[in-house]
């Protein structure tokens, strides 16, 4: 179980790298989706599941407005 936080935890860092680095706002909007989703798998990890269906549906979808 401590492997996927890990993992998850390495994607939302590498995500918001990428939302730092990336030229294109699109790409950059792209990658805090991906940031927020890997968040959302960590508050699922950590039994948490409202907080992961909040971060999916307020934030993951306000981001998904942009496009």
């Amino acid at each position: 179980m401590h492997y996927l936080f890990y993992i998850f935890a390495g994607i939302a860092v590498a995500g918001a790298l990428a939302v730092i680095l990336q030229k294109r706002p699109i790409y950059s909007a792209l990658s805090l989706i991906v940031v927020m989703g890997s968040l959302a798998v960590i508050y699922l990890l950590l039994e948490a599941e409202f907080m992961a269906a909040v971060q999916v549906i307020v934030y993951a979808g306000a981001i998904m407005v942009l496009f």
